[in-house]
């Protein structure tokens, strides 16, 4: 039997840093604290919290880097920073083969964040949804990318990439979207999918 313990503070205009102190919260599972006003970097001690499976702090003020320490969360399933003003490259966060081997779903779409696509993206086995969107990121599209065996929904739209899709990930049989729009790809290079807008709302997560 799992037992959850949730801190849910969404939507309550907090401001100012996040406390070092919420690393010591050792039993939370769940961490909501989006649509607030908090600031500064996001702090490592986050990376304490063992249990933790699902890490929502998007639609903030947080500056910096993404802690890379939060690879080491073995049981995080989705990590959502999208809608702040981090900084730094996937490079940074992804270090090592061994990181976030629970992670289905990372979303760090409108942010700052640069550099390319690097190779050790395909060692996230579980990757489910990547969502890059209105970043500064650059480069090419790595093939790697093909090896994600659940890849599921992938955002690269809105930033500097460039070349082509490779091939491979129009004929993954687990990707159904693939948006592309919004960065210098040679002429003809085709996005995957409806194109629907990805609504994923909190309580899908929950279980």
């Amino acid at each position: 039997m799992i037992v959850k313990f949730y801190r849910n503070l969404r939507w309550n205009k907090l401001q100012d840093t996040l406390p070092a102190e919420i690393g010591e919260l050792k039993k939370l599972t769940h961490l909501y604290l989006s649509f607030n006003s908090f600031k500064g970097e996001i702090p490592v001690e986050l990376a304490n919290l063992s249990d933790l499976r699902y890490l929502y702090l998007h639609e903030n003020r947080f500056t910096g880097k993404i802690p890379p320490e939060l690879g080491n969360l073995k049981n995080l399933r989705h990590l959502d920073v999208s809608n702040n003003h981090l900084t730094g490259t996937l490079r940074d966060l992804i270090r090592n083969g061994d990181c976030f081997p629970a992670l289905r779903n990372l979303y760090l779409n409108n942010n700052q964040l640069g550099g390319g696509l690097p190779d050790q993206l395909a060692n996230l086995s579980n990757l489910e949804i990547l969502y890059l969107s209105y970043n500064r990121m650059s480069g090419a599209v790595t093939p790697k990318l093909v090896e994600i065996p659940r890849l599921t929904y992938l955002y690269l739209d809105h930033n500097s990439f460039i070349g082509r899709i490779p091939d491979g990930l129009y004929k993954h049989p687990f990707l159904k979207e693939l948006y592309i729009e919004g960065n210098n790809f040679k002429p003809g290079t085709k996005s995957k999918g409806t194109h629907k807008v990805l609504d994923v709302i909190d309580t899908e997560f929950l279980f």
